[in-house]
């Protein structure tokens, strides 16, 4: 009775442990939302790491550094939408692009009736970490970040964790100027992982 009493108690104990880090990664299916753009998501991924703060009963704070790879392709006639000096080349249509970046969402955990299911929401902040001549005829087609916004579920078991979320961009990340297309880009991107609690 005494060791059943002592599982319970620590089994509680570790679900309202004040901190917690862990490791994550998975699949980021991308899209650049924007004339000229394919749409449909396109499989990419995601790795890195998270920390966790339980500030009161059901309620915290998640914060994680996250490597993360995001694939688009333009359509064929992408040089005629923009057909401009910068981006009216050719070779930009049906091009293949893999935007890369290292963001740093802050999250909060809220309980959904259980410790285990959380719901997170918040901001997350993005670096363009990849080549920025991602299309031909513009030196800086990309801006070098990114503001968006995440809503998702985290699954928390002993050890694995679970989590889905949907990320959708607030930032026009098109730093090509004077484009005769005015259209924003934005990403967006559902990401699917699975990671560990140490």
């Amino acid at each position: 009775m005494a060791v059943l009493g002592l599982t319970a108690f620590s089994s509680a104990h570790a679900q309202d442990r004040l901190l917690r880090f862990g490791i994550k990664g998975g699949a980021n299916l991308g899209k650049l939302d924007g004339t000229g753009y394919q749409d449909g998501f396109k499989l990419g991924y995601h790795l890195g790491g998270f920390a966790q703060v339980n500030l009161v009963k059901g309620f915290g704070v998640q914060g994680e550094l996250i490597f993360s790879s995001t694939k688009t392709k333009t359509t064929d006639r992408f040089s005629e939408i923009y057909n401009t000096d910068n981006l009216n080349d050719p070779d930009n249509n049906n091009k293949k692009i893999s935007l890369n970046y290292l963001s740093i969402p802050i999250l909060a955990n809220i309980n959904l009736g259980s410790p285990r299911l959380k719901l997170q929401v918040g901001p997350q902040f993005s670096a363009l970490l990849s080549d920025k001549n991602a299309l031909e005829g513009s030196k800086e087609a990309f801006k070098g970040g990114d503001v968006a916004g995440v809503a998702g579920l985290w699954l928390q078991l002993p050890i694995v964790n679970v989590s889905a979320r949907y990320i959708i961009g607030f930032t026009d990340v098109k730093n090509a100027g004077d484009v005769a297309n005015s259209s924003n880009w934005k990403n967006q991107a559902i990401q699917l992982g699975v990671g560990v609690t140490l």
